[in-house]
């Protein structure tokens, strides 16, 4: 079932640019969807429309049955929404931060408790937030947008800036929310965040989706097919890398020698996949 079903999203600024330019894509339940690209591509300006916080200039989108625009009340009890910049009460209480946003939406105190128990809070939830790491700030976003239990999350570089130890405890949380069958729209600009987390992925480009695919096929097709091969030469160990057209023989050779240590196919980065597909110079 669709559940984010976006058709020809514009959205053109005076005297701007275009930050949205003719966004078509669909969303399935229970999936977790990618939008990839560099910073300024357009992500948070179309995040912001679905949220319904920025008007379109042209086209529609309806989430969970509720149009963006003229059903925003609706909308607000299906979603909730993380944000790339952490927008938290830094002198509040992790716990007041969750019983004052709990109270805006209606829902329980104790599932304020819940949340801070379910996302590995509740040890530090009397403490200031200006106290907290990163990481800490960003699994408190997480258990804010989750306080009314929407359906549908959107994650706006939910892991930009962080350590690569936290990032993997946000991604963790991400899989957990998915198991659970939440619908999930992540905005990054990192293609293995993407590849680890995301069935699909839209490819931004100055606000304009140039391709949407799995992340292992766009990394395979955008790739340069070759393996990476570690082999042993006398007492030391050097790299070699081999077209994969070419790499049956060599490799079979090598076996038989017993050289090989270790071995790998090379896969596009997302600044190899960006060029390809934009002809520009760099995906950050």
């Amino acid at each position: 079932m669709i559940t984010i079903q976006v058709q020809h999203l514009t959205k053109t600024y005076r005297h701007g640019p275009t930050a949205a330019n003719d966004v078509t894509f669909d969303v399935e339940a229970g999936e977790v969807f990618g939008l990839l690209g560099p910073n300024g591509a357009g992500k948070t300006t179309v995040i912001g429309m679905l949220t319904g916080q920025i008007k379109p200039s042209s086209g529609q989108a309806v989430i969970a049955g509720h149009n963006v625009v003229s059903e925003r009340n609706e909308l607000k009890g299906q979603i909730g929404v993380v944000f790339e910049h952490q927008n938290l009460y830094e002198r509040l209480s992790g716990r007041e931060n969750l019983l004052f946003f709990a109270a805006l939406v209606r829902a329980s105190p104790s599932r304020a408790d819940e949340l801070l128990e379910q996302f590995g809070l509740h040890d530090r939830d009397r403490d200031a937030v200006n106290k907290y790491s990163r990481g800490m700030k960003q699994r408190l976003l997480l258990a804010r947008a989750m306080l009314d239990d929407p359906p549908i999350l959107f994650l706006d570089e939910p892991t930009s800036g962080l350590d690569p130890h936290i990032a993997q405890e946000v991604h963790d949380l991400i899989r957990r929310l998915r198991d659970e069958g939440k619908t999930i729209l992540l905005a990054t600009h990192y293609m293995e965040e993407a590849s680890k987390l995301c069935q699909r992925v839209a490819i931004l480009n100055r606000g304009k989706i140039i391709e949407i695919e799995s992340p292992h096929r766009l990394m395979v097709e955008n790739g340069r097919r070759a393996l990476q091969i570690e082999i042993r030469e006398g007492d030391t160990i050097r790299s070699i890398e081999l077209p994969m057209a070419q790499a049956a023989d060599e490799v079979q050779r090598l076996l038989r020698e017993g050289r090989i240590v270790t071995m790998h196919s090379i896969e596009a980065s997302l600044q190899e996949v960006f060029i390809k597909l934009t002809g520009e110079g760099s995906a950050r």
